[in-house]
């Protein structure tokens, strides 16, 4: 589940980065039209892995149910990190990125 939770996380961060303010805020400067489009492709590509992360590790049903879980607390640490550390969230996306194969290795 690990490696879930490290995807949802990341995935919605691209997801955060790909909106005009986010990104501006974090980076210093609005996304391109091209940025924007990549950033929400690869927010939904994580999401979209996290589930299969989930259901690999633990079925259907326990596996969506614990994907539910995933979302909902990756989305919570991010809305409140983002108002009060807004690098830090973007750190912990970097780093969840380079945990992600250590923990697809970890699973098997």
């Amino acid at each position: 589940m690990l490696l879930a939770a490290l995807l949802c996380y990341a995935g919605f961060t691209a997801l955060c980065l790909s909106m005009d303010r986010h990104h501006a805020e974090l980076l210093g400067h609005k996304p391109t039209p091209r940025r924007r489009f990549g950033l929400k492709l690869l927010g939904w590509l994580l999401l979209s892995w996290s589930l299969w992360a989930a259901v690999v590790a633990a079925g259907w049903g326990s596996g969506l149910v614990q994907w539910f879980g995933m979302l909902m607390l990756s989305a919570l640490l991010l809305v409140l990190l983002m108002p009060y550390r807004p690098h830090l969230a973007l750190s912990l996306a970097g780093l969840s990125l380079l945990a992600s194969p250590i923990a697809v290795f970890a699973q098997y």
